[in-house]
């Protein structure tokens, strides 16, 4: 599991997914979510504007994140 920091109270699912490298475009990360392809915190997560907060986990395509502070 990669801890990915940051420094603001929190991000935004779709903007998570373009941080990390996983989606370039906002559109993509966008049919990703709502196609029920992200979960959160153990469940699918299908709102692309979800707030993530410090100790969120996040999982997509095989890739497990976990949200850490700065």
């Amino acid at each position: 599991m990669e801890t990915i920091k940051i420094n603001t109270e929190f991000i935004k699912l779709d903007s998570f997914l373009k941080l990390t490298n996983l989606c370039e475009l906002g559109g993509l990360a966008k049919t990703l979510i709502q196609e029920g392809e992200v979960m959160v915190n153990g469940e699918v997560e299908t709102r692309r504007g979800k707030k993530l907060y410090k100790g969120d986990k996040i999982s997509f395509q095989g890739n497990d994140f976990i949200i850490g502070e700065k």
